[in-house]
């Protein structure tokens, strides 16, 4: 019986120690985390005023950003290239030329075009092409030729630029340096990927023609109305034709002793050939001209120069070129359809 007394009153005070030692741990616990909380209060403060400072200073240069870009030029987004193919285009179109048309209509026509330049706004343009176009006593067939060309490159969607190089004074018409001229000063204003050398008188019927260079030489006119749409000779180079800046650089540009009609365009193909290049066109049914009539022009006398001239080509084509090109500029004029460019032949600089 003592026994048995004695093994309860010894469980009893164990029980009664076991629950002294968990009272004792549940204050120093409760002890320790007051001490803790009491450390972190500030600690989750400083936390939050970090965190409203941080987003008060984003605020503030948010502001000051839109503040300082506020008279700033607007600076273009970055877009998805253009398509290789443009939705816009239409094909084979019926062409027509009112007399009564002037400036001030194509212009209206044209509300995006600004100092002769264009860009699409819903895409970035695969290639910069400047349009090139030597021009002496033209007015009516250089208007027509605006009328009709400005839409159809926003139809194909190029960032182009038109140049008209206007030859002023009375010395005969040298077409292939007029292009010269245009190519040269053409880049002084941008950094041009393509350059279409373009007779004034040519209208393209359909816009499926890409006005794009290509891997080689292109030649745009495999036909024209007044040839029956078929392509004037075998190797026929003149009209409409693409380069690249490295291909025109390659060939040193054209002569520049063409004096009067014909021959420069042969002599830039040989050139081409020359330098183991290859001229490609479009299928005859999309590269297809309407040529506007006119009578030969007093100072573009036919030059019966130019088959001498051409069997000099492998001998002259190094030191006859964009290299030798030297001229007068009187004027460059940002019109809005069109640059001008105006250079006299008949007075040579002593720099050019």
């Amino acid at each position: 019986m003592a026994l048995g007394w004695n093994v309860f009153n010894l469980f009893y005070k164990f029980k009664v120690l076991v629950l002294v030692t968990l009272f004792v741990m549940v204050l120093w616990t409760t002890f320790s985390y007051l001490v803790d909380t009491r450390q972190e209060i500030p600690k989750a403060k400083s936390m939050m005023e970090f965190f409203w400072k941080v987003t008060r200073l984003e605020h503030s240069q948010k502001e000051e950003k839109i503040e300082s870009t506020a008279d700033a030029p607007m600076v273009e987004s970055f877009q998805d290239s253009c398509p290789a193919l443009s939705p816009y285009l239409r094909g084979a179109s019926k062409l027509s030329f009112k007399p009564s048309v002037t400036l001030e209509e194509v212009q209206k026509e044209n509300p995006q075009v600004a100092k002769g330049r264009y860009h699409p706004v819903e895409c970035s343009a695969l290639q910069h092409v400047a349009i090139l176009i030597p021009h002496r006593h033209r007015e009516k067939h250089l208007l027509y030729l605006l009328q009709h060309l400005h839409p159809f490159l926003q139809r194909q969607q190029l960032d182009y630029g038109i140049y008209v190089i206007h030859q002023a004074g009375n010395t005969k018409f040298n077409r292939a340096k007029l292009l010269n001229v245009g190519y040269l000063e053409a880049l002084k204003e941008a950094n041009w990927d393509c350059f279409i050398f373009h007779d004034v008188d040519l209208v393209p019927e359909n816009d499926f023609n890409i006005y794009m260079c290509d891997t080689q030489p292109k030649h745009l006119v495999v036909g024209r109305n007044n040839t029956g749409y078929r392509l004037r000779y075998r190797g026929y180079f003149g009209g409409v034709t693409a380069l690249t800046r490295d291909q025109f650089s390659k060939v040193n540009g054209f002569s520049n002793n063409y004096w009067g009609w014909g021959g420069e365009d042969d002599d830039l193909r040989i050139r081409v050939e020359m330098q183991k290049m290859k001229v490609v066109r479009p299928p005859a049914d999309v590269a297809r001209y309407t040529m506007i009539f006119h009578n030969r022009d007093h100072g573009n006398e036919e030059n019966r120069e130019r088959m001498k001239l051409l069997r000099q080509v492998s001998r002259t084509w190094k030191t006859d070129g964009l290299n030798s090109c030297s001229y007068q500029l009187l004027s460059v004029e940002h019109n809005p359809l069109y640059i001008n460019i105006t250079v006299d032949f008949s007075v040579q600089p002593k720099v050019s």
